[in-house]
């Protein structure tokens, strides 16, 4: 029985284990976590929207159906493609036949990784409560500080990427600090500065000048400070040098660039910049019709020759795709190009608004703010994280209170 190694438990490895679940194989799914974390969500995890039970499950919950596969915990140190096996960081070696390398990518600074201290990036439920830490004690320390200018530079917010994740994040920044004035004496949370800086011409590259704009419209009735075309050339404890000009700022956050699991260098096969491996139109790699590289670690062009974007749905095709030729593959069928099917972007701007661009149908406000909720409701996964989301959503809708405003700290 041919043995299938999956590296990574994202919606990419996810879908291919669950795409290989009745299939002839033995599947070994490794991760260096025990849970699949909801992404997409994380954000709302560091505005303390919702608790991290909220958007994560148990790996070995998801796969309890599917007999002919294993899960190990573990984290992957090295691949090698000649003798097909993987090595952990534990020494433990696993052997293969087929391969899908599903391990998403980690944020990048450009070359500056001494930035990373004071500017956070969001890619973990660490990260999420790390950030989520930050914020919360900027208000407090603000509440006690009697110098303005200290308590005004606590009051600002950086937030660097004009992305998604940026907008999001900035547009629940803004209504934390609307909802929360009520419950401070000192210091006047309304008076909050949020800044996004996008290096490139525009936020939301990826949507329609219409629904930027739309975007745009929106940030500013948060009082949403955007800039774009405007590079960071530096980060420190007491905010960012843009250029000449220097912001300061209590908090920064990374929503910027993001690189390929450094597990792909181990590969010995070409990578883009971002580290991710350029593969075949089967998503295999080159000269290794056995291994296959999906989601965000993978560097595939479309037809119209641009890159797919970073999201949850080209993981999930991916992994449905590697998994289907595989099994091609074990009964000498030829294996067949990828496509991807786009079925829509969307990205939410504070309380009832929201902009969505599905299958060419483009719309904003309130009717894109309420299709984002019960998009992601239906994604998520089991029932449990469903009803709770969508309690934990009213609740904040029709009170304005966030329930998990809580500062945690780890055991040091």
């Amino acid at each position: 029985m041919k043995h299938v190694v999956i590296i990574g438990g994202g919606f990419g490895g996810l879908n291919a284990a669950k795409a290989l679940r009745k299939a002839a194989v033995r599947v070994t799914l490794v991760d260096r976590r025990n849970h699949h974390l909801f992404q997409p969500l994380l954000y709302q995890v560091a505005t303390a929207t919702l608790s991290p039970g909220d958007i994560a499950s148990p790996i070995r919950w998801i796969l309890r159906h599917a007999p002919n596969t294993r899960i190990w915990l573990g984290d992957v140190r090295a691949i090698d493609l000649s003798s097909r096996r993987i090595t952990l960081e534990d020494e433990a070696i696993i052997g293969y036949d087929y391969l899908i390398v599903a391990t998403g990518t980690s944020h990048t600074y450009f070359g500056h990784d001494e930035w990373a201290p004071h500017a956070p990036g969001l890619k973990t439920l660490e990260d999420a409560l790390a950030i989520r830490r930050r914020i919360l004690v900027a208000f407090e320390e603000a509440e006690r500080q009697t110098d303005r200018e200290r308590q005004q530079r606590l009051l600002t917010f950086v937030l660097v990427g004009g992305g998604p994740t940026g907008v999001e994040l900035a547009g629940t920044l803004a209504e934390i600090a609307r909802q929360t004035r009520a419950e401070f004496r000192n210091v006047d949370t309304r008076a909050t500065r949020i800044v996004l800086i996008e290096a490139g011409p525009t936020i939301l590259p990826s949507f329609a000048p219409a629904l930027r704009d739309a975007a745009r419209r929106s940030l500013a009735r948060l009082h949403v400070e955007v800039r774009e075309n405007t590079r960071v050339t530096g980060v420190d404890a007491d905010g960012v040098m843009l250029g000449t000009e220097r912001l300061d700022a209590g908090t920064v956050l990374w929503t910027a660039g993001v690189a390929a699991s450094p597990i792909t260098m181990t590969l010995g096969v070409p990578l883009d910049r971002a580290g991710r491996v350029v593969v075949e139109r089967d998503l295999s790699v080159p000269g290794h019709p056995e291994a296959f590289v999906i989601g965000d670690a993978a560097a595939f062009l479309d037809k119209e020759g641009h890159q797919l974007p970073g999201v949850a749905q080209v993981a999930m095709q991916g992994g449905t795709h590697a998994a289907r030729t595989i099994l091609r593959r074990i009964q000498g069928k030829p294996g067949q190009p990828f496509v991807y099917h786009d079925r829509g972007s969307m990205a939410i701007i504070g309380r009832g608004s929201a902009i969505a661009d599905i299958r060419g149908l483009r719309f904003s406000g309130p009717i894109a703010w309420l299709a984002w909720l019960f998009l992601h409701i239906f994604e998520l996964i089991g029932f449990r994280n469903r009803l709770v989301v969508m309690i934990e959503w009213a609740t904040a809708y029709f009170t304005r209170q966030r329930s998990v405003r809580l500062i945690t700290y780890q055991n040091q």
